[in-house]
C-alpha cells in the first residue's frame, strides 16, 4: 500500500502494514468460514482474510456445479514459497471441482520488466508451471497458457480497452504522464485473463474465483467494473416509490432490439403469480401477492430470490443467444503476506527473504536456521518472559507452510509463549521440515518434466 496516496500497487515492492484499512478503504470484506465446507488451512487460519462475492463459489462447492479458479504469475524470477501459497489453493480449488486456468504474464512482464519473450517462456515453464504440478495439479479441464500465445485474451483485451479511460487507470492504479502505453494495456490483458473461463468457447458464464495477495485486488476492482460495462442488461432489485416494495428491473443497455420483450416472455412463461411492466429501456417484474395492501408489515418472501435467479437465467440465455457476453463478476480471496526470513517483504530479488522451490534443500534448510525469530535476547529472559512468535519467521514457516496440523501448532505456540520451547528447539524442527519439502519437490518437479504433455498449454 502506497502510504501517500493510500492505493495499492501490484507492481510495488512495498508491503502492506494494516490489513484492516483495505475493509474501510477498498471495501474487501472479511472471510469467513462456516462448518459446511473442508477448508484449506490457509482459510482455517486467517491467512484468508478477505474476499469479494465469495458466496457463489461456496453454493457452486456445495451443489457441485460449474464454477472456475483463475490465476496468474508474472514470469519475473524464481518461484518462491510465498508464490506456493497461490499454487496451493489453486490445487485446493481443483479438488473442490473447479475448472482451472492459470496464465503466465508474460506480456505483463515484457511491459512492467522488459524482458524478452524467451525469458518469460523459460521461467514460466520452469519455475512456475513445473513447481505448479509438481505440487499437485491435475491435467483434467486445466488450461496452462501464456498470455501472449492465447489469441482470445488479447482479443478480448482489445475490447475491454474501450470501456478504460486513462482518468480510471490513473485512479486505481496511480498510472502518469510517464507510464507508458505497454504498461496500461497490461492492466486490460489482466482483465481478460479472469473473464476467459466465461467465454462461450471455454464453457460460457459461470462464477470464477481469483485467489491474490491484497496487492492485486486493483486488477480485481477494474476487471469487475468491466464486466459489468460489457454485459447488454444490468439485473437490479428496486423498491417501489409509492409502496416501497420491492421489484426486480431488468435494464438494458444499447440492447439488440426485442431482447427486452424476449426477456419479458420468458420470465412470465415460467412464472404464474408474477406481473411485469415493459418500457423502452428497461422491464420490470413483481410478485403478485407483493402487490396487496396490507397493515402487516412486509417481509422479502422466499419467492422473490427465486424469482431474480430466474430472471438471471433467463437474462444470460437471451444475451448469449444476441451476442453479448453476460459476464458473473468475478469473485476473489486475499491472502496474507509472508514476511522476509530476516524481517520485512518477503522479495524475489533478494535470496536471503525468501526460500525458492528450486532451491537446493540443504541451502533451504540452512536458511530456515539463519531466519529472524521472536525470541529474547537471552536464555534467562526467554525462560522467564516468554517468546513472541507474532513476530518470528520461523513460527510463520510451520503457521503457513510446514504444518497442516492446527492442534499442534497451538502445542507450539502455547509453549513458545510459556517460555518452556526454545528458539533453537523450532529452527531445528522448521529447518528438517523444509529441507524434506524441498526434497521431495525437487524429486516431484522431475516427474513433473515428463507429465508436461499432459496438460493444454499454450506458449
Amino acid at each position: 500500500m502506497d502510504k501517500e496516496t493510500n492505493s495499492l500497487n501490484p507492481w510495488s515492492s512495498q508491503g502492506l502494514a494494516d490489513y484492516n484499512k483495505l475493509f474501510d478503504d477498498f471495501g474487501i470484506e472479511p472471510f469467513v468460514t462456516n462448518s459446511d465446507l473442508n477448508y484449506h488451512r490457509y482459510m482455517r487460519r486467517g491467512i484468508v482474510f478477505g474476499q469479494r462475492n465469495f458466496g457463489p463459489i461456496e453454493n457452486a462447492i456445495k451443489t457441485k456445479t460449474r464454477f472456475s479458479v483463475l490465476d496468474g504469475f508474472m514470469p519475473s524470477g524464481k518461484s518462491h514459497i510465498g508464490h506456493k501459497m497461490v499454487m496451493d489453493q489453486i490445487i485446493w480449488y481443483q479438488k473442490q471441482g473447479a475448472e482451472v486456468f492459470v496464465g503466465i504474464a508474460d506480456m505483463e512482464a515484457y511491459a512492467v520488466r522488459n524482458f524478452s519473450w524467451e525469458k518469460c517462456k523459460k521461467i514460466g515453464i520452469d519455475e512456475y508451471i513445473i513447481s505448479l504440478i509438481a505440487l499437485g495439479l491435475k491435467p483434467e479441464k486445466t488450461l496452462l497458457y501464456f498470455q501472449s500465445a492465447l489469441q482470445p485474451v488479447k482479443d478480448l483485451a482489445f475490447e475491454l480497452g474501450t470501456n478504460v479511460t486513462f482518468s480510471e487507470l490513473s485512479s486505481i492504479y496511480g498510472f502518469a504522464g510517464e507510464t507508458h502505453l505497454s504498461h496500461m494495456v497490461s492492466t486490460t490483458t489482466q482483465a481478460a485473463d479472469i473473464l476467459l473461463p466465461q467465454l462461450e468457447e471455454f464453457g460460457g458464464p459461470c462464477p470464477v474465483v481469483v485467489p491474490a495477495g491484497a496487492d492485486q485486488d486493483p486488477h480485481i476492482r477494474l476487471t469487475r467494473g468491466l464486466a459489468s460495462k460489457m454485459n447488454m442488461f444490468y439485473v437490479e432489485e428496486r423498491n417501489d416509490t409509492k409502496s416501497g416494495l420491492p421489484y426486480i428491473s431488468v435494464r438494458g443497455k444499447d440492447a439488440v432490439a426485442g431482447t427486452l420483450q424476449a426477456i419479458q416472455k420468458a420470465v412470465l412463461s415460467d412464472s404464474s403469480n408474477i406481473k411485469s411492466k415493459l418500457s423502452k429501456e428497461h422491464v420490470d417484474f413483481f410478485i403478485e401477492n407483493n402487490c396487496s395492501e396490507s397493515s402487516e408489515p412486509f417481509k422479502l418472501p422466499e419467492s422473490f430470490k427465486s424469482l431474480k435467479s430466474l430472471i438471471e437465467s433467463h437474462v444470460q440465455e437471451v444475451e448469449l443467444s444476441n451476442g453479448g457476453y453476460c459476464f458473473m463478476e468475478p469473485s476473489s480471496t486475499y491472502h496474507r503476506f509472508m514476511s522476509g526470513l530476516q524481517g520485512g517483504k518477503m522479495s524475489s530479488s533478494v535470496p536471503e527473504s525468501h526460500i525458492a522451490l528450486t532451491d537446493d534443500p540443504a541451502s533451504g534448510g540452512k536458511k530456515v536456521k539463519r531466519a529472524k525469530t521472536g525470541g529474547r535476547a537471552t536464555f534467562e529472559e526467554q525462560k522467564e518472559l516468554g517468546g513472541n512468535p507474532d513476530d518470528c519467521s520461523v513460527y510463520e514457516l510451520m503457521y503457513f507452510h510446514l504444518s497442516e496440523d492446527d492442534k499442534e501448532l497451538e502445542e507450539i505456540r502455547k509453549e513458545c509463549v510459556s517460555g518452556k520451547r526454545l528458539c533453537g528447539t523450532c529452527k531445528s524442527e522448521a529447518s528438517e521440515r523444509m529441507t524434506l519439502f524441498l526434497k521431495e519437490h525437487a524429486e516431484k518437479r522431475e516427474c513433473a518434466r515428463d507429465t508436461l504433455s499432459e496438460f493444454i498449454i499454450k506458449m
